[in-house]
Formats: structure tokens, sequence, C-alpha cells
């Protein structure tokens, strides 16, 4: 009889408890989401492109005279101009040359004096003493002392070219190495061992790497409208230390191939460097502003992928959550670039959003994003009039 009531008693709490807990489930309020209004907006579309930096100019400097090197006028690690001396070459045989070659014009051009003269007075003379084929002859041999001046004189040219060439230059303007080759060591014209190199660095260019699909991706974006080309390419670079580089480059060169290796496009930017923060062989990450899209942002924090790689976000209809698959065109901002699954004026639910079903009615707060990305809490979200200054206060003026 005792288990029998016991029985009943159980049965009596179990029924008591259920139904507790259906009120309770029953009273529980709607789940309260932070929502944000979004609308279709002109987005730039940002192309993140891998990259390398490389030199816009690396001279390799080599002697155009043979010589004994006698001096080294610069200074490693330090910039050059164009034109500043580097090396000097024992100059003494050039020199004589050069003396050489003057003496030859000197003589050519008295010889030139001589048969002007000749020429002058056989021409007068001519039919009273001398004959036509006599005048003939001085002339020619006018000309051919003319022509014995010119090539003296370029003899002379080329004398003192090889003479200013025994100072070795830098041909652009660029940081100098350590020089290959010391005091005493001989070297000859057009030899195969550089002296030293001369690389600019500023401005400095960048190679960026894009896919070949992505490319075409890109062109029909722009037949079918989707996407308005910018007019100047432009980019930035973020650092390997993820530091965003501080000047914005401009394209130089698109490519007119594609890498048998990578399949990839390369388009080279410009950089301004004067602090010569970017080297030569430096990877990079750059940004590409493409142009302009139309599209929705939409808060990656407030989006999730399933397994399957479809991008889904949470929007409120009629007081209910529902989760609708998104199509996106890159990223922008920390925002996804959504060209499809919500509508102008859809509320985004961007907050509260653990243990949310489809379906489910819930309650939405007026949010935002501060400048950090973080959701607060707009102030004053139904616009009361009340907390606003007067006309005639300080404030509204």
């Amino acid at each position: 009889m005792s288990d029998f009531l016991d029985s009943i008693r159980l049965a009596a709490i179990a029924l008591l408890a259920f139904g507790s807990a259906a009120i309770a489930q029953d009273a529980a309020p709607p789940k309260q989401v932070g929502v944000v209004e979004i609308t279709r907006q002109a987005v730039p579309m940002v192309a993140t492109l891998p990259g390398r930096a490389v030199s816009g100019a690396d001279a390799a400097i080599r002697p155009r005279v043979g010589g004994i090197i006698t001096e080294i006028l610069y200074n490693p690690g330090r910039t050059l101009k164009q034109g500043d001396p580097m090396f000097r070459i024992d100059a003494a045989t050039y020199e004589a040359a050069l003396s050489s070659a003057e003496a030859d014009v000197a003589a050519a051009k008295a010889a030139l004096i001589e048969a002007e003269a000749s020429y002058e007075r056989t021409e007068r003379l001519q039919g009273s003493g001398t004959t036509l084929a006599q005048v003939e002859a001085a002339r020619a041999t006018m000309e051919q002392a003319r022509a014995t001046v010119q090539s003296a004189e370029a003899a002379l040219r080329v004398a003192q070219v090889e003479l200013d060439w025994t100072t070795v230059t830098s041909p652009i303007d660029g940081m100098a190495s350590v020089a290959q080759a010391s005091v005493g060591d001989l070297v000859t014209a057009g030899q195969a061992d550089a002296l030293a190199t001369v690389t600019r660095l500023d401005p400095i260019e960048v190679d960026m790497y894009a896919p070949s699909a992505r490319m075409l991706a890109t062109i029909n974006d722009i037949r079918n409208g989707r996407l308005t080309m910018s007019e100047k390419l432009q980019a930035t670079l973020t650092l390997e230390t993820g530091q965003t580089y501080e000047a914005t480059g401009e394209m130089v060169a698109p490519s007119f191939s594609v890498s048998t290796s990578t399949g990839s496009v390369d388009t080279r930017f410009r950089f301004d460097n004067p602090h010569y923060l970017l080297l030569p062989g430096m990877f990079v990450r750059g940004q590409v502003e493409l142009g302009t899209v139309e599209a929705f942002l939409v808060s990656q924090s407030a989006t999730t992928r399933d397994r399957s790689g479809t991008l889904t976000a949470w929007v409120v209809e009629d007081g209910k959550a529902v989760l609708r698959e998104l199509s996106e065109e890159g990223t922008y901002q920390h925002h996804w670039i959504v060209t499809d699954g919500v509508e102008d004026g859809d509320l985004l639910a961007v907050d509260g959003l653990t243990g949310l079903q489809d379906g489910a009615e819930v309650t939405t707060v007026p949010v935002t994003f501060d400048e950090n990305g973080v959701v607060r809490e707009v102030e004053n979200p139904k616009g009361d009039d009340s907390v606003a200054a007067p006309a005639d206060t300080p404030a509204a003026e």
C-alpha cells in the first residue's frame, strides 16, 4: 500500500514540474537582437594580391677603358646622384693620347690653310699660267685637307671621352654597394665582373600577381555593368609585419602575358620610398582599388559559412529571425560586399546571435559599429526631439 502511495506522489511531482516548466517556457520573452538597417551603396571593389618589391633600376658598374684602379671615390651604402664619381683609373696613357690627338688636329688645320691658299692662287691664275686641271687638283687637295681636319677632330673627341672614362661615374641615382675591386686592380673595358652595383630605391616598384581567372571575372563584371572601373588604378601595401605602408602607388604597366608556371598575371605599381623601408625582393600584400560596385556592406562578424561554404546571415522579418544565403564579391573594411540575398531596408542581425533559430520571435534593438568595429547601442534610437537643444541655444548654433 505504501509503495502505491509513493508512486502516486512521484507522478504528481513530475506533473507539477512539467507544468511549471511549460508555464516558464510560455512566459519567456522573445530573444533580443541588435540590428542595423542596410542599404545598397557604391562600394569600392578592392582586390588583395600578393606582391614583391623590385628595383626600378639596378646598374652594374663596369669600366669602359682599361687600366689600374688608382682610387675609390665613394662610400658604400651612401646615396649617389647620377654622375657622381665612383672609381678612378690611371689616366696617363689617355692623357698622352689626348695630347697626340690635339697635335694631329693642329697639323691638319695647318695643312688645310696651306691647301686653301694654294687653291685660291691657282684659281686666280686660271687662263694665265694655270690650267683647269691644275685648279681642280688644287680644289681636291683642299677638300682632302678639310676631311683630314674633321677626322683629326673626331679622334680628338674620342681621346677626350676615353680620358673622361678613366673616372667611372654612377649612371643613375641610387644606393651603392660595396666595391668588388680594390686599388691596384687591373680592369679592362667591358669586363664581365662589375666593379659595384647602384640600386635605385626611391621610387621603388612592386609586382603584384593576380590569377588569370580573376582577371577574366573582373572583365566580365565591367562588361555587364556590375563594376565601374576607376580612371587610375591605385594600390596600398601591407608589410610582412602587418604594418600598413604609408604611400599610395600608381600602376606603371599591366602585363600582357600569363605565367606558364603559376597561371598569374603580373601588374607593376610604383611607390615613393623616401625612407628606404621597401627593399628589392621583399614580399608584401597589396590592396588594389579596381572601382566601385553597387552592393551591400554586411559585417563579417554577423555572418557564418556552412559546411558547403555558403555564406549566411540573420535578418529580421515581421519580428522573426530569418536565415538568408548571401552572394559576396569580396571584402571591404571588415565587411562582405554582398550583391544578392538581402534587400534595401532589411534589418540585419549583428548582435545576440547565439542560439538564434530560424522563425524564432525576436525583439530588435538598433545598434551601430564604432571605429574599432565594436557593436554599440544607438543612443535615442526613436529620434525623440525632446532631448534636442532649443533653436536659440549655442549648441544649436
